[in-house]
């Protein structure tokens, strides 16, 4: 009989065996760990209740493969020790906002070569956890800094983040309807189509208006001091009027009494306005995103009559300079310029 191995791993080979005797020729766990020199109890570790037949029968390549994406994810935390160029990227892109699929995300566009610099999302978010005792719920290890501050909150209630008014618009049937808007502007297939919201502060009558480009993601942002319809209209033509009209198309706005004076900025801007439904902000899932993004530099509690347009003007450089996994690692910035042709920043 062959000597009894310990916990190594199993190799292909192995793996080969254990997939013909058992699903095969039938032979018992006892018998095929004798085979292989293995115990008993290895063999039924990696049969892991898998049945002799039919679906999810044991597959020997299927097994090893993901043996090997284990061993990896392991020894991804430990990478970044070894890794001192790999960590520092990590800490300086998570500082700046970016989530860990972010930073994994860009590292295979800005290092296709370089197996060093290569890490999995959940590697990271290891990572984070890793420097502090308890698993992330103790203190901070020596020498190590404190990264959890920079993960996204999760489970956020968005429906606290900016309470709209809709009353008044609502009654208003002959506002040109979102239903009436060409279809082109739902596939997100061409650089041009807007959506416009507003955040709110508790804190004080102060607001920011948002513009965000439906396919690229890019968004601008801009404070307004009282929040009147017609304060919102002259920060959202300001923004976009710089941009060349070729990338000015439509624009998608709520019912909110803000934008009670649509007509100027149709006039204004050239571009074809239209309303989403009353309470329907799903129609409008880019802009909530962005707000969802900005609320990380400012917290729904922010009194935005004290922050300053140079906080918030590094806020929207920050988010339209941070990768997306819809475009592939790629940004909002660099989307919009491969698209049209135009540079959002000089």
């Amino acid at each position: 009989m062959a000597k009894t191995k310990g916990r190594s791993p199993f190799t292909l080979r192995g793996r080969s065996v254990i997939e013909v005797r058992w699903c095969t020729d039938s032979t018992s766990m006892t018998d095929i760990a004798k085979e292989l020199g293995r115990n008993k109890g290895s063999i039924s570790r990696e049969l892991d209740g898998k049945p002799r037949k039919g679906m999810g029968r044991y597959r020997a390549e299927r097994a090893h493969e993901k043996a090997r994406e284990r061993i990896d994810k392991r020894g991804n935390t430990a990478k970044t020790r070894r890794t001192p160029a790999l960590r520092a990227y990590i800490e300086e892109k998570l500082v700046i906002g970016w989530s860990p699929e972010q930073v994994h995300l860009r590292l295979l566009i800005e290092y296709p070569n370089d197996s060093s610099m290569r890490i999995s999302t959940e590697a990271i978010y290891q990572e984070v956890y890793r420097r502090v005792h308890r698993k992330g719920r103790g203190t901070v290890l020596p020498g190590e800094t404190d990264l959890r501050s920079t993960l996204a909150r999760r489970h956020v209630v968005r429906a606290k983040q900016g309470m709209r008014k809709a009353r008044k618009l609502a009654r208003h049937a002959s506002l040109p309807s979102i239903e009436d808007r060409p279809r082109v502007v739902e596939s997100r297939s061409r650089i041009g189509d807007w959506k416009d919201d507003t955040l709110v502060s508790r804190q004080s009558s102060a607001r920011v208006k948002s513009a965000t480009e439906r396919k690229s993601d890019v968004t601008f942002f801009a404070k307004t001091h009282d929040g009147t319809a017609a304060e919102c209209d002259i920060a959202l033509i300001e923004k976009l009027s710089v941009l060349p009209q070729k990338v000015r198309k439509t624009l998608t706005r709520d019912r909110g009494t803000e934008n009670i004076r649509w007509k100027e900025v149709e006039e204004t801007l050239g571009v074809f306005v239209y309303f989403a439904h009353p309470y329907s902000s799903f129609e409008r899932g880019s802009n909530e995103n962005a707000n969802g993004l900005l609320r990380r530099f400012f917290p729904k509690k922010t009194d935005f009559r004290l922050v300053s347009t140079e906080a918030l003007a590094r806020a929207e450089h920050l988010i339209n300079t941070r990768p997306r996994k819809r475009h592939g690692g790629l940004t909002p910035e660099e989307v919009f310029f491969k698209a049209a042709g135009v540079a959002i920043y000089s």
